[in-house]
């Protein structure tokens, strides 16, 4: 009896006081504080960067880099005494030349080596295939969490769903969602193998987390901040929602019946800071702030710093080879046209020798120059590198492509939102009413300046995406005599800036929303 006594007062006294990191035991009475960082899609940026700031007055600075965001990291935990959960966002081992050249293994020593106590696989994840995936997912010593990938034949997850975690006397539990749409959003190949599921187990799993007596719940996602936002609206029993994949700026947490969702940027350009107090199970304050880490306020770990240095060595050479110049700032931060496509889609048709050329509509990466351009930036430009195609495609074809892709970007229902931002064309230019109907949107379309005829066919270059149909041409399916060149993009590139010495590519009005900002920073 007298044993029976003592388990239950054990019991007990172990719900009503939990250990902090330092040792010291927390009463659930008390009001306990927790802080959240969180980073996300990295990219690959090993080193710090130019990044192009806009809140308040637009400048340049210099901002970033594995090292920067282990010194805040580490900085923060300092101040806090330990009582800090940092969680990466994914899309983390792709997006640089020195990622792409090695399947992501040069980045793994300095993830490492960051500070990071767990993370999600985001979409890029998968480029290197799902083998390479379970590879650099065991050699990276935090825990991934992801609740709807799973190997195809087996039906087994490739990840736990969630984690729970004991922070500063606070339970949380940290469920992971990565992009459904994944095996038809990047390249088909890329995904073989592997079965991704939407989001109708996560209430499931959110009452499961709370079972366990979780205080705090957090989402971790990789479906961007639109999609996000819909999602939160879906579910109950989270408390915040940390949104990645879009690469949205969320100096604001955006409210959504209680729950924040936000998004913190991206190339390790910023870090949110999420600060929880929790009083008897809930949570009776909080702050969000998104932190710019740049040069001026935080200074580079040189452990961290020696380890980037150290995976770059063997490639540097290669890495800093130039390709050419620019006398004018590259940059890519806008969902309609930007300066630095401009320049990539005159160079796939020139050397393509087509009326048409289509960039994808890439997110990423930190802008460049002015200055030389190196064969690492190339790389930044289009982080995956695969042979240009050609063929033909009616006027009516393309007046039904431009259609879906600002649907894709711009639909009013957020659940409709799809990959990147809107094509980046040469020899074509689009007028639209982003807040039409879908179907009607677009007003004008014109092929080296006259008006798009739909009955005839037009000659088109575009990248291919390994995996689609042979007839499929940039998404546009039914394409006519398509053919494989025997280079890629990247080669595009070389041989156009060769050609060029030097390039000042501006702003021409090639893709126009009549309703919209003509340099629109964010899709929400």
């Amino acid at each position: 009896m007298k044993l029976r006594w003592f388990l239950v007062s054990l019991a007990l006294l172990s719900t009503a006081c939990r250990s902090d990191p330092l040792g010291s035991k927390v009463s659930e009475s008390a009001t306990r504080h927790v802080t959240i960082l969180f980073a996300a899609d990295l990219h690959a940026q090993l080193e710090e960067h130019d990044e192009l700031f806009w809140r308040g007055e637009e400048r340049i600075e210099k901002a970033g880099g594995f090292a920067r965001l282990a010194k805040a990291i580490r900085t923060i935990r300092e101040e806090r005494g330990g009582a800090v959960l940092a969680i990466d966002g994914g899309d983390t081992i792709q997006g640089s030349a020195a990622a792409a050249w090695t399947e992501g293994r040069a980045v793994i020593p300095a993830l490492n080596a960051v500070g990071f106590d767990l993370g999600i696989p985001g979409n890029w994840e998968v480029v290197y295939g799902p083998g390479t995936l379970r590879e650099r997912a065991a050699e990276i010593r935090h825990p991934l969490v992801a609740a709807n990938v799973r190997d195809a034949a087996t039906g087994k997850r490739l990840f736990p769903p969630y984690l729970i975690r004991e922070v500063g006397g606070v339970r949380i539990g940290v469920i992971g969602y990565t992009d459904p749409d994944v095996p038809v959003r990047q390249p088909p190949a890329y995904s073989e193998g592997l079965a991704y599921s939407g989001p109708e187990e996560l209430s499931a799993l959110i009452a499961e987390v709370r079972k366990t007596g979780a205080e705090v719940v957090l989402l971790v996602s990789h479906v961007g901040l639109a999609r996000a936002l819909v999602l939160t609206d879906e579910l109950e029993g989270i408390d915040v929602h940390l949104s990645s994949d879009t690469h949205e700026r969320t100096y604001e947490p955006i409210d959504r019946n209680g729950v924040w969702v936000v998004e913190p940027g991206a190339f390790g350009s910023f870090l949110g800071r999420l600060d929880l107090w929790v009083r008897k199970g809930e949570i009776v304050d909080r702050r969000w702030e998104l932190i710019e880490l740049t040069a001026r306020r935080f200074g580079e770990d040189e452990e961290v710093k020696a380890i980037v240095e150290r995976s770059l060595a063997p490639l540097r050479e290669r890495l800093d080879r130039p390709v050419g110049r620019t006398e004018v700032l590259l940059a890519r931060y806008s969902v309609l046209e930007t300066n630095l496509d401009n320049f990539l889609a005159d160079a796939l048709r020139e050397i393509a020798g087509t009326e048409i050329a289509i960039s994808n509509g890439f997110r990423f990466g930190t802008p460049t120059g002015p200055g030389l351009i190196r064969e690492e930036d190339l790389w930044t430009f289009y982080p995956i590198s695969t042979p240009l195609l050609v063929g033909e495609v009616s006027g009516a074809q393309l007046l039904t492509f431009w259609e879906q892709e600002i649907e894709n970007a711009l639909s009013p229902d957020y659940r409709k939102r799809f990959g990147g931002w809107l094509p980046r064309p040469s020899g074509m230019t689009v007028r639209f009413e982003a807040k039409a109907p879908f179907g009607q949107r677009v007003r004008e379309i014109r092929i080296d300046g006259e008006p798009l005829d739909p009955e005839r066919t037009y000659t088109i270059a575009a990248c291919l995406r390994e995996g689609d149909a042979p007839d499929t041409l940039c998404r546009i399916r039914g394409a006519k005599n398509v053919r494989k060149l025997e280079i890629d993009a990247h080669e595009a590139l070389r041989r156009f800036l060769a050609r060029k010495k030097s390039i000042s590519p501006t702003l021409e009005g090639r893709v126009v929303a009549e309703d919209l900002p003509p340099i629109l920073r964010s899709q929400i």
